[in-house]
């Protein structure tokens, strides 16, 4: 579970990224983070990740409250993320295998479980006949399952998804989001940040709308407020 509380967010030049911000994002939900640009949506996700510094208030990740988290345990905190970059970061010159087993061997996974582990998460994003050519021989899309499957390859509970589709042809964007989908169904939480209303539409999960650093709409909040209504 994801908690922000009263959540803020202001730089030295005093302007506030995020505004009072409180919202609860259950296990195994999917939850789009929409908003203009500048409106606070990647310093949402800095925060979640330690990256930035909360100025007041608090996140709250697995009952833990990450803004007392000290600087030696943030890595254990990122190992239960799994991060999916607009720009793909992947190693152009390095094999597709190569970049998924990349993230294990940081966290110190043995050679044994990263042979059994990397195969297993390149046939979960389609790309199993991709394991040998290099990143550079990739598609825009395939680069990013590449990006999807190194998110997953160490078992995250959350994935954090920064404009997944911002990069590639608008044809694969759907492909994109329906792996994400895929994988939250087999009860891993996602968290994308998106400017594409038409994945929005189309997906229908619950949104969450920041402006200007405010929180501006969360329909989790809405069908909850409707339900109540019909029970009335």
């Amino acid at each position: 579970m994801i908690e922000f509380k009263n959540a803020s967010k202001s730089y030295d030049n005093k302007s506030l990224a995020l505004d009072d911000v409180s919202f609860t994002i259950s296990d195994g939900e999917f939850v789009f983070i929409v908003g203009a640009s500048g409106s606070g949506k990647s310093t949402l996700l800095k925060l979640l990740t330690k990256e930035e510094e909360l100025t007041s208030g608090k996140i709250i990740i697995n009952g833990d409250d990450i803004t007392k988290l000290k600087k030696r345990k943030i890595p254990y905190l990122r190992r239960m993320m799994g991060v999916v970059f607009q720009d793909f970061r992947v190693i152009e010159k390095m094999t597709v295998f190569e970049n998924v087993a990349f993230a294990m061997h940081i966290v110190g996974a043995r050679s044994k479980e990263i042979r059994r582990r990397v195969p297993y998460v390149l046939n979960l994003v389609n790309l199993e006949n991709k394991a040998r050519n290099k990143v550079s021989e990739l598609s825009g899309g395939e680069k990013q399952r590449v990006g999807i499957a190194r998110a997953l390859v160490n078992n995250p509970s959350i994935i954090i998804a920064d404009e997944p589709t911002g990069n590639i042809d608008p044809s694969m964007s759907y492909e994109i989001v329906e792996l994400l989908n895929q994988i939250n169904k087999c009860g891993t939480t996602v968290v994308m940040v998106t400017h594409d209303i038409s994945i929005v539409k189309k997906f229908n999960f619950r949104v969450i709308e920041i402006s200007e650093g405010k929180l501006k709409r969360d329909t989790k909040s809405e069908k909850e407020a409707e339900g109540e209504k019909d029970e009335n």
